[in-house]
């Protein structure tokens, strides 16, 4: 079903490739006369909108009723397609550490995985605190690499240390849900 928080998940999807091409082709503002910040400015500002679209498709889906399956499967996937694009392009750019998102792809991709068995199988996993804690994390510190400030890089490995830690409790909170089932 189509609805408002299914279409603004959908527009993190699309807004994911534009922020990546623009990571990646910073003479496409310097060749036109502009400042090489205004690239920082023009990714980050896709960024931001994006990630707002996330906090919204979620709490509009609630408080109108309208959660779906193909939202609960949409949603987690639209926020990774969002992070890995902020994240690759990062790297690839030289702004970001290739073993930290390699970590949180991999756990990212894991997780998503693990996350689309359990709603087809019908449990009920939600994120936990440390799981949107963790995301928050990364997405300041995408903010502050994709701005050159000061404390991105520490950010990022501390991005990696909630990670993985969610990623664990995620796994923890998944092995309990099929005991729970088993067990009834």
């Amino acid at each position: 079903m189509l609805n408002l928080p299914n279409i603004l998940a959908f527009s993190r999807i699309l807004l994911a490739p534009i922020m990546f091409w623009i990571i990646l082709n910073p003479d496409f503002f310097t060749d036109s006369g502009y400042h090489i910040t205004w690239n920082y400015y023009a990714a980050s500002l896709l960024f931001v909108l994006a990630s707002v679209t996330d906090f919204f498709d979620g709490y509009i889906a609630r408080e109108w009723n309208q959660m779906t399956m193909l939202g609960s499967i949409i949603d987690p996937l639209a926020d990774k397609m969002l992070t890995i694009a902020a994240f690759l392009g990062l790297m690839m750019v030289g702004e970001a550490s290739a073993w930290a998102i390699y970590i949180i792809i991999i756990r990212e991709l894991f997780i998503t995985g693990i996350r689309t068995v359990a709603v087809s199988e019908g449990l009920d996993i939600k994120a936990s605190f440390a799981g949107k804690v963790k995301t928050v994390v990364q997405m300041i510190a995408i903010g502050f690499l994709l701005m050159h400030w000061p404390l991105g890089s520490a950010l990022l490995w501390f991005a990696v240390i909630l990670t993985l830690y969610s990623g664990f409790e995620y796994l923890y909170g998944f092995r309990a849900a099929i005991l729970k089932g088993n067990n009834q």
